[in-house]
This record gives structure tokens, sequence and C-alpha cells, in this order.
């Protein structure tokens, strides 16, 4: 039976999640075990739970609750759902950018780098975005165009921010992820960890002596690992140095380099392909 909650008050502590808690409280770093992360719209939601994750409440508009939102109610049992007329859950701050429907969910354990790699012949790395959406962006690529696995460097922007996960289009919930152990030094170790794995590693960068994307040797390679740097400075030299190849998407008009998000959107399709 659903427990359908009318918002009568906005000061109410059950509320402070979805509106009055920061991404960086939410993660909590502190204790990531009892971390949380907000999903957006349906369809985010709806891949969320398919991938196991935990959800704690609702929050959703009244026209949902008997529409868009009722399977999704009813798949999760007695948990609390908030709900209002639009009118009113704007006045909470965020709920204008949703599709009438977010979710409070428990942050899952991260699995492993070999485990996430295990079975995997293309991933992706990336080395200090910190951007939401670019990496929401980069996931959503990864996920349409080949990628088994992303790994990102501690550097980087978590991809259950929410932003993040509304940009991703709910995709960080369907290709394996984890984060390099802050513990693990990335520039001295995180290479050779990718190469104890079999992965050859290449550098997207715009260097002379790089590899054009459609290298044939690159298309033939059993495990390849494609490395992307942070926005403006890309990778840095070590790790590129570190790589068995540096890799170029040829510019045309000037253009001195693409965004990292479109950057991996193109080499996902050309080197994701087998």
């Amino acid at each position: 039976m659903s427990n359908i909650i009318e918002i009568t008050d906005f000061n109410a502590s059950e509320l402070d999640v979805y509106a009055r808690i920061s991404e960086i409280q939410l993660l909590n770093r502190a204790e990531p075990e009892k971390g949380i992360f907000i999903a957006e719209s349906p369809k985010v939601i709806e891949r969320a739970l398919d991938s196991g994750c935990q959800p704690i409440s609702f929050l959703v508009e009244h026209k949902h609750v008997e529409g868009e939102a009722k399977e999704l109610i009813r798949r999760c049992g007695d948990i609390p759902v908030y709900t209002a007329e639009f009118d009113v859950l704007t006045q909470l701050t965020g709920f204008k950018l949703t599709r009438g429907m977010l979710c409070a969910m428990r942050r899952p354990a991260l699995p492993d780098i070999v485990d996430v790699c295990k079975n995997a012949r293309r991933i992706a790395v990336l080395e200090n975005v910190v951007n939401p959406t670019n990496i929401g962006a980069i996931f959503r690529s990864a996920a349409a165009l080949g990628m088994d696995a992303v790994l990102l460097t501690p550097g980087c922007s978590n991809p259950l921010y929410r932003r993040a996960i509304r940009v991703s289009m709910g995709t960080v919930f369907q290709i394996p992820w984890t984060f390099f152990d802050e513990k693990t030094e990335w520039k001295t170790e995180g290479i050779r960890s990718l190469k104890a794995m079999g992965f050859k590693t290449a550098a997207m960068a715009l260097r002379e002596d790089s590899f054009d994307i459609e290298d044939p040797h690159l298309m033939a390679e059993e495990k390849l690992a494609v490395v992307l740097g942070t926005e403006g400075d890309g990778l840095a030299s070590e790790t590129i140095a570190d790589c068995d190849y540096t890799v170029c998407i040829p510019m045309a008009h000037g253009v001195d380099s693409l965004n990292v998000a479109a950057a991996s959107a193109v080499a996902f399709w050309q080197l994701g392909k087998r």
C-alpha cells in the first residue's frame, strides 16, 4: 500500500533532502554508506530502480501519483510519497527542473576496479573532469557508443550528483563505473593498474606525434582504455607519457580542440567499434 503524504509544511525535515541539503552533504564522504542521491523524472528513476538502487522517498506532483508515477510508486512498497499541486511544489528549490517526480535513494557501494573491468574490452577513463554536466554527457555517450565501463580519478565530479544524473538520462545506472581509490596515486599507479588488467591505453590529446583516431592499430587492440582529461587543460603530461598511444581527433577551421564531452562522443564512436 502506498504511503501518500500531502505536503502542508515546507519546513518539514523530511523534505530537507530535496530542497535544503547540498550535494556535498548528500554525498557524505565521512560515511559513504549513508550517502543519498536524487533521481529526477520517471525514466531516470526507473533506470535507477532497475539497477538495484534502494529508494527512500518520493516527491511527486499530484497529477502523476495516479498517472506516470503510479507503477514506480507501486514497485517501491510503502515508502513515503510526498505530494502537492505543481504550483505548491515549485516553492521547493529545484522542483521546476523535473518532470513532476523526484526520488531520494541510497548511494550504492562502489565496486572494485577489477570487478568493473573484468569482462570489459573498451573502457573510458576520466582524469579530473570536474563539471557535472560534462560527466553526465560523457556517461550518456559511453553507454550509447560501445564503452563497457567508466573509471574516474578522485578529482572528478561524482556521477551521482543530481545534474550529472539528469544530463546522463539515467545512463549512470546502466554502465558499470567506479572511482580509483583516493589512497592510490593515479599518476604513478593508475595507468599501471590498467596495463596489469591487459588494457592498452589511448590518451586523447592534440600532439604532433599523435595517432589518427582512425588508425587500424587502435582498432585492432583487444582491450583499450580511452583516457580523457580535465576541461581546459586536458590530460596531465605525465598521463600522456605513460599511455601506449596518444590519439588525436583532427580539427578544421582553426579550432584548437573540442569540449571533453564532445570529444568523448567522437572517440567512443570510433574506438568503441569491435
